[in-house]
């Protein structure tokens, strides 16, 4: 039986399902399976800031894009202003190596309505003044 790459819940009920045909079958990464998303911070950011006292203890594993995971040394709220739009944020943070300083996830895209951008560089999202426009680098 070839399953044409259709969901396995596609398959009529009664019908065996060809073992080589569910090596046909795409499935995504398991991060996407959850569709999860995090703000996370530096531990080394966080003491340059000198909120080390700050940090709530919490640990939780985090999955990078590789699924490798890193425990968390705990969470952290701190205030992002982004083009006078100030959102109270709570980050997760890692002493892990990462290329950036922090990383604001979905949870912050949505909490300021954002439309983002990968292929123009690039984010929109409203504020009290109109529609607002960021550019990467």
């Amino acid at each position: 039986m070839a399953l044409n790459n259709e969901p396995i819940e596609n398959v009529p009920l009664g019908e065996e399902v060809d073992d080589d045909a569910m090596d046909e079958v795409p499935l995504e990464p398991q991060a996407n399976r959850r569709g999860s998303s995090a703000n996370v911070i530096r531990s080394r950011v966080v003491e340059q800031l000198g909120l080390l006292d700050q940090i709530i203890p919490a640990s939780r594993v985090l999955h990078g894009f590789n699924m490798v995971g890193e425990i968390t040394k705990g969470e952290i709220s701190l205030s992002v202003d982004m083009s006078d739009t100030v959102q109270n944020t709570k980050f997760h943070v890692i002493g892990g190596d990462m290329r950036y300083n922090a990383l604001l996830g979905r949870p912050w895209i949505h909490s300021i309505r954002a439309v983002p951008s990968t292929l123009h560089q690039m984010m929109k999202f409203p504020t009290k003044d109109g529609i607002t426009t960021i550019y990467g680098e």
